[in-house]
């Protein structure tokens, strides 16, 4: 039997609230543990009311009685004081106020009224775990049950509210009839077939009034109405207005609500073409979608401007752009005028990255923008910008209120959870109120301290990174030092909160590690130019910054060249294990979801585009990049101990990629360990026993490989 730890409940992370500007002194110097440290609640999603008298906040919690993370939505309403919960099923997510505030609309796989489990066979799109229904379900604001909005299995991509808040529209993938359903099965038994197994999709609209009466009707077994067997299965009353043969991932309603914006992405979910992801308009009174985007980015946030004549668009760093072939830019903001289709950029004079987009009811453009070591908010007019919050930190999950002006975020710095603030003025973001006090333990332990770190790689260019210390050790010489490389590429490191099995420098440095995180060539934050240049060295550019950055440390003094590790996840594990191969200096290596070798990643990553974007070729057409940028025919060189970890259900990087790993480190008699987590995709999100064994044991690794005197 399992020895279940002493964890905090999840109920208990509800407490005192900090005032924005207030950073909480310490009030104890014991150092957090493992067990602490991994019971964080996490902020998924956050929408203020359309008049601003409330919120509606979406946090995700370790239950570890059940071996799943539990999703919960909670309630904030002006002079409430503490947030009240609002469902407690499990798994609720993806919440949307209606726009008179009577309804707040979820997605959830809670079963249905007199069933025993969910039903149906989702795809675990649409907030939905794998294997379980995603539905939309309705909940009133002002207190009630929640009811869904239709009983169908229907594998859900998307949904918004109409601006009236009487209809709700949703995309799903296009149902088989009965009849082709039944034919299929008997044709192809178990057997898949890759190529035609996914279908495009279908735009509904259905009203508030019909699932109410729906959810009203005591059915009648003798007299309950069968679909027509020779049709798609549509929930009854709703309205079909368009047909898509890729699926619609994202929707947006015109404030006039007579045009629906619509985002395409492709149908197996597989991103290897941009040409899939494309933005499309069509009437609301149904009709044939007219294509208004034709270009290389990956388009998102979709937000109609008042006069409903343009679309403002965020195109994400390393989701190409829409200028010219594709290439992994910074993020980006458009808006494209639907008549002709054209773009026009926003925010261009910006050299970072811009990272959200929320418009205003009258129209104002605000984003999140990331520079160096903060993600700031800013406002957005032409090719200008102008800084509206002074605090550093990391600003995110921009909501506005439809009237009256205010704006809700989230706010955090390395050591300072995040919280949710709302602001009375979106235009200055001063003396925010905080609406949430999640995980105040961290409040209660030693802080680990921080500051940027700059060096110069070996071809003189400038790099910056962090450096996080252990609690009062800032400024200490000869410190055993941990490398930790994020992922990405295209991402950086800098003043933000993380405390996961992902994210664990606060750990590391709790048990007294200086962790070096180097924001290398590839990553955001630092200009268009700086991404770009790890391109088509995918693993040695940027590993020559980090071995830079990681001689410079050891050369001032600052970190004990007999105590140096390495880690990394995803890209990161790329390049741990790269740079494994290229010096002995580590003493220990930690990796996880990383590729040896780039051939038969290209192939299985659902992301293949880009791989061969990054190496300017296919394998066929570069096999010379392929290999040279590749650990796995570098691996008689490898002496350091290594740590790996993975998910066998990862559809980014294969988990025979860390098996490959592994026989290799095998057979040159080096020491290492593999963790296989069963049923875990790229994230290790469904188990949060999954991370803390995996963190524990690279604590382990760490301390018994690299720290020992």
């Amino acid at each position: 039997m399992r020895r279940l730890l002493k964890f905090w409940s999840p109920s208990s992370v509800l407490l005192r609230v900090v005032p924005f500007f207030v950073v909480p002194a310490l009030v104890a110097q014991k150092a957090i543990t493992l067990e602490e440290y991994l019971n964080t609640t996490e902020i998924t999603a956050s929408q203020i009311a359309p008049d601003g008298s409330a919120a509606v906040i979406g946090t995700s919690s370790p239950d570890w009685a059940h071996d799943r993370f539990q999703k919960k939505l909670w309630l904030w309403r002006r002079g409430g004081g503490v947030m009240m919960p609002l469902t407690s099923s499990g798994n609720d997510s993806g919440p949307e106020w209606s726009p008179d505030g009577t309804y707040i609309a979820f997605v959830s796989d809670r079963p249905l009224l007199g069933e025993d489990k969910p039903s149906g066979e989702g795809d675990g799109v649409g907030g939905a775990e794998k294997g379980k229904t995603g539905r939309i379900w309705i909940l009133p604001a002002g207190g009630g049950e929640a009811f869904p909005l239709y009983r169908e299995p229907l594998n859900l991509h998307a949904f918004t509210w109409t601006p009236t808040g009487n209809q709700i529209l949703f995309s799903v993938m296009e149902p088989r009839s009965k009849i082709a359903e039944e034919a299929h099965k008997k044709d192809w038994k178990d057997v898949v077939e890759w190529r035609d197994k996914d279908r495009g999709d279908t735009l509904l609209s259905l009203s508030i009034d019909a699932a109410l009466r729906a959810n009203a009707a005591v059915p009648q077994a003798h007299e309950e109405p069968k679909p027509a067997a020779d049709k798609p299965e549509y929930p009854k009353e709703a309205r079909v207005i368009a047909h898509n043969s890729l699926a619609m991932e994202e929707i947006a309603v015109s404030q006039a609500g007579d045009k629906i914006a619509f985002e395409t992405g492709p149908v197996a979910h597989r991103l290897e073409n941009p040409a899939d992801t494309e933005l499309y308009v069509v009437s609301a009174g149904g009709g044939e979608p007219k294509q208004i985007t034709r270009n290389q980015g990956l388009e998102g946030r979709l937000a109609w401007d008042p006069t409903g004549r343009k679309v403002y668009v965020m195109v994400r760093a390393a989701g190409g752009s829409m200028e010219g072939p594709y290439q992994d830019v910074q993020g980006r903001v458009y808006a494209i005028d639907v008549a002709s289709g054209v773009p026009a950029r926003l925010g261009s004079k910006f050299d970072g990255s811009w990272e959200d987009l929320t418009v205003a009811h009258d129209g104002k453009v605000y984003a999140v923008g990331l520079k160096g070591m903060n993600r700031s908010v800013y406002r957005l007019e032409g090719d200008r910008f102008e800084a509206l919050a002074a605090r550093p930190g990391a600003y995110g999950r921009l909501s506005l209120a439809n009237h009256g002006g205010a704006m809700l975020f989230t706010h955090s710095e390395i050591g300072v959870p995040t919280q949710v603030y709302l602001a009375e003025d979106a235009g200055r973001l001063k003396n925010p109120e905080a609406i949430t006090a999640l995980n105040p333990v961290f409040a209660e332990r030693a802080k680990p301290e921080w500051q940027p770190y700059e060096w110069k790689s070996k071809d003189g260019k400038a790099v910056q990174g962090v450096l996080v210390y252990p609690p009062g050790k800032r400024g200490a010489q000869h410190l055993r030092m941990l490398t930790l490389i994020h992922g990405g590429p295209a991402d950086a490191d800098g003043d933000r909160f993380g405390a996961n099995w992902y994210d664990w420098a606060g750990m590391a440095a709790a048990q007294g590690w200086l962790v070096f995180q180097p924001n290398y060539r590839g990553s955001t934050g630092y200009g268009d130019a700086f991404q770009l240049g790890i391109t088509p060295h995918l693993v040695s550019a940027p590993g020559g910054d980090i071995l830079a950055g990681v001689d410079a440390l050891v050369e001032e003094g600052v970190a004990n060249p007999d105590h140096l590790a390495i880690a990394g996840y995803s890209y990161g594990g790329y390049m741990t294990n790269w740079i494994i191969t290229q010096t002995t200096r580590f003493k220990a290596a930690m990796t996880g979801a990383g590729a040896v070798e780039h051939a038969a990643n290209w192939g299985f990553d659902d992301l293949s585009f880009d791989d061969a974007w990054y190496l300017s070729g296919a394998p066929w057409e570069k096999p010379e990049l392929y290999q040279s940028e590749a650990a796995l025919f570098q691996m008689n060189k490898v002496k350091t101990p290594t740590h790996m970890i993975g998910g066998d259900a990862d559809d980014r990087v294969s988990f025979f990629e860390q098996i490959v790993f592994e026989r290799a480190l095998e057979r040159l008699e080096v020491p290492h360990a593999l963790l296989q987590f069963p049923g875990e995709n790229h994230p290790l999100g469904n188990n949060p026993w999954h991370g803390y064994v995996a963190l524990r044991e690279e604590l382990k690794w760490l301390d018994k490989y690299a720290g020992k005197e």
